[in-house]
């Protein structure tokens, strides 16, 4: 295996380079000089030549380093010969582990790829089938897929591997951590053994050692960073909190100002530090794999247009995403392994902004979590601190909430025909009688009203905004 390790250090004025200079096409350098991307990252310095020119590429960077535009435009200067994917046979896969991940790359990639008159299209849970089927059917020339859904279709009949020419696995330690390996080594079989791979994640550790050694040849590895937190422009804070006062902080914390994420151990958790936050005047979106995609989909939206100011997550659903601006992570439970602790962190400080991260402890969890965050590399500044104590302010900026209980926003109303009540048309004579209406209704076989809405908003539609080379 070869390896070229980046020393991650700012290049000086003489070193800077443009794509250009990096072997990348003129309609794509072009493409992403009109959204302002002129200067590439050093995660892209350091894989990009090789990957355009064919090779099999390990890359390592920490998370918000640019890996989504270092894998994606070598991939879409590849497909850029105008030749159109054949009904069902995409030319290039994108594995990523989450449905906020696929969507995230799909934001970042497809604006440059209808450019260059390529298309892509996102495979993932939570959605229907029929739209993912239906542009199957026309022509992908680039699906972004979580494994199980992929799985699926494969499965169906309505997707085959035969003419990948690149595959990308996107954040590969997690998808090990979240058991996603035998899937992955299935997907992967079906491709081409002469396809190229690109491996990209913020660690790379022995749980991806078998993918490597099986589907990779001679990969030239690129590392940017190293697999801990020890960024210069990101704080870490263990504050040591006496049982009685652990929501007093929490609720303090995330009625700051700006926008901060709380990680939570379950969905269970989630949900009800959401509630206990309303509760006293903190609107807060929850995120969990138990959601829907629909109901997913919005609270990110939210959170990302500043609509809400607190997003609390699980380790899981949040793994992966990008949103810009995020001034604190708040680990109210801290996580336990060292690997969780550096993705949680990592929705901070990101492409050189600066950022805190807050991990509280009670007496009994203070032994094992500094030895947590002795093996993610991180010497936090410990403190002791109670509910509206000066040095909470200080150092994450707490303030007390408002008291005021936060009202849930009302769904949006469907849009109804003008003079006829909701289900009239369908349903006249029970209509008449001031009977319900009901989906899939035994007089109405397979004429199902259920999920109309998820299929209108849930499915992505892209191109509403513009990439950004924090991706």
């Amino acid at each position: 295996m070869t390896t070229s390790i980046d020393p991650g250090m700012p290049p000086s004025a003489p070193e800077l380079v443009d794509f250009a200079a990096l072997g990348l096409p003129q309609p794509l350098v072009r493409t992403l000089a009109r959204q302002g991307i002129t200067t590439p990252f050093e995660i892209q310095r350091a894989t990009m030549p090789d990957a355009l020119a064919g090779r099999d590429v390990l890359g390592r960077g920490q998370t918000g380093s640019g890996k989504t535009l270092a894998f994606g435009l070598p991939l879409l200067a590849r497909l850029a010969d105008g030749e159109r994917a054949r009904s069902r046979h995409p030319r290039a896969l994108v594995l990523v582990p989450t449905r906020e991940l696929a969507m995230q790359v799909s934001d970042a990639l497809f604006p440059l790829g209808r450019a260059i008159g390529v298309f892509l299209r996102t495979a993932v849970g939570g959605v229907p089938y029929d739209r993912q089927i239906s542009a199957l059917r026309r022509g992908v020339e680039v699906l972004v897929a979580t494994p199980g859904r992929l799985a699926d279709l494969i499965e169906r009949g309505v997707c085959r591997l035969d003419d990948i020419e690149v595959t990308v696995l996107d954040e590969a330690d997690q998808m090990a951590d979240m058991g996603f390996l035998p899937e992955v080594t299935e997907l992967l079989a079906k491709t081409p053994a002469d396809a190229q791979r690109l491996l990209f994640s913020a660690t790379l550790d022995r749980d991806v050692d078998a993918l490597v050694r099986r589907f990779m040849t001679d990969p030239v590895t690129h590392s940017t960073a190293p697999p801990t937190a020890a960024v210069e422009t990101m704080d870490h804070h263990l504050l040591l909190i006496p049982p009685q006062d652990k929501f007093s902080v929490v609720a303090s914390i995330a009625a700051r100002e700006g926008r901060t994420m709380v990680f939570a151990r379950t969905q269970l958790g989630v949900d009800r530090l959401v509630g206990q936050l309303a509760a006293v005047g903190v609107r807060a979106g929850g995120l969990h794999g138990g959601k829907t995609q629909r109901m997913r989909t919005r609270t990110l939206a939210e959170f990302r247009e500043g609509r809400t100011n607190v997003l609390v997550a699980t380790d899981v659903a949040a793994r992966g995403i990008h949103v810009d601006g995020v001034s604190l992570v708040l680990h109210v439970d801290p996580p336990k392994d060292p690997k969780d602790y550096l993705h949680r962190a990592g929705r901070t400080a990101r492409a050189g902004e600066t950022g805190a991260v807050a991990t509280l402890a009670l007496p009994k969890q203070r032994r094992g979590t500094l030895a947590m965050l002795e093996k993610a590399g991180v010497a936090p500044a410990q403190t002791r601190v109670r509910a509206g104590d000066p040095a909470l302010a200080e150092l994450t900026g707490a303030r007390e909430p408002s008291g005021v209980p936060v009202r849930d926003e009302p769904e949006p109303e469907p849009r109804r025909r003008a003079g006829r009540p909701d289900g009239a048309r369908r349903f006249p004579d029970r209509h008449r009688r001031g009977e319900p209406v009901r989906s899939g209704d035994r007089r109405h076989p397979g004429r199902s009203t259920e999920g109309r809405s998820e299929r209108r908003s849930g499915d992505r539609r892209f191109g509403g905004r513009p990439a950004a080379n924090t991706y």
